[in-house]
Parts: C-alpha cells; structure tokens; sequence
C-alpha cells in the first residue's frame, strides 16, 4: 500500500528535440509567412476613407417646454338634509292589582308577570339581551317584573336592570 501523504513523483520532462527537424522547420516558415501577409495587408491604402478630424464642431440645440396647465373642472356641491330618526317608544303600563289578605310575601317588587314590551316572538325580555332599534331608551318589565331599560353598554344596545 502506498502512502498517500507523500508528494507524487512528477513526470520526467521531453527532452527538449524530439521533434524531427524537418518539422520544425515548417513551423518557422507557417509562422513567418502569416506575419509577414498580415503586414501587408495592414499597410494598404486608404481604401478612400478620409481621416478622422479631431476638432468637433458646436451645434446648436434648441430644447422646447410646453407645460399645459388643466382648466379647473366646475365644482359639484350637494347638500343633504338630516333625516331625523324618530325617538325611542316609551310606553308604561302601570297595573294595580289588589292583593288577597292571607298573602304577606313582603317582596316589595311588583309581580304581576305582565310585560309590556315583548320580543317578535311574543316573550318578554330579560335583561341582557339585545335590545331592537324601536326599543332603544325603552322601559319594561321582565316576566318575573323586575324592571329593565334598553341602554347602550358594552358595545350593544342590550336590555339592563334599573
């Protein structure tokens, strides 16, 4: 096995005249031949071409700006009028009912489980839910009779105990 840290041994040069003489001699007479047609033909004639002159002429360079400027379109002015949104609904039913002499609940709160405003759907509301744009500001009663007001809170018109 060899080694493959050592440095490889280089070729032995050509000695220098291995060639045969009569080849070398071809070369030399190829390569003097060229040089000599290429002298020639570099020093022909003119070939009727003028010399460049060295001196440049000025011109005279005349530059025109047209700038145009737009005539002002006429102005559209449109005046709107407010539409005025109609208020909230109020609407307050006050119901008294006569309470039975055996009943002493003492609750304080008026439970007549009547409600005034109702949903769409024919229930009352409660409080925390939304509110719909008629009702806004309103005031009702939920189906235990607690009272509730349409108010803006949290980002919504939502139905809020009072």
């Amino acid at each position: 096995m060899t080694n493959p840290y050592t440095t490889p041994i280089p070729p032995t040069p050509r000695p220098p005249d291995t060639r045969p003489l009569y080849k070398r001699v071809l070369v030399w007479i190829g390569g003097s031949a060229l040089f000599i047609t290429g002298a020639f033909i570099g020093s022909t004639g003119d070939d009727g071409q003028q010399p460049v002159g060295s001196r440049v002429k000025p011109a005279t360079t005349i530059t025109a700006t047209v700038t145009a400027t737009p005539k002002p379109a006429p102005t559209v002015t449109e005046t709107l009028k407010a539409k005025t949104r109609p208020g909230p609904t109020v609407t307050i039913t006050k119901t008294a009912t006569a309470k039975a002499a055996g009943s002493g609940s003492g609750s304080g709160q008026d439970s007549t489980g009547t409600c005034t405003i109702v949903s769409n759907s024919g229930n009352c509301y409660s409080a925390g839910q939304y509110c719909r744009n008629s009702d806004h500001g309103a005031v009702t009663t939920t189906a235990s009779g607690t009272k509730i007001k349409c108010a803006y809170r949290s980002n919504a018109w939502r139905w809020t105990y009072i």
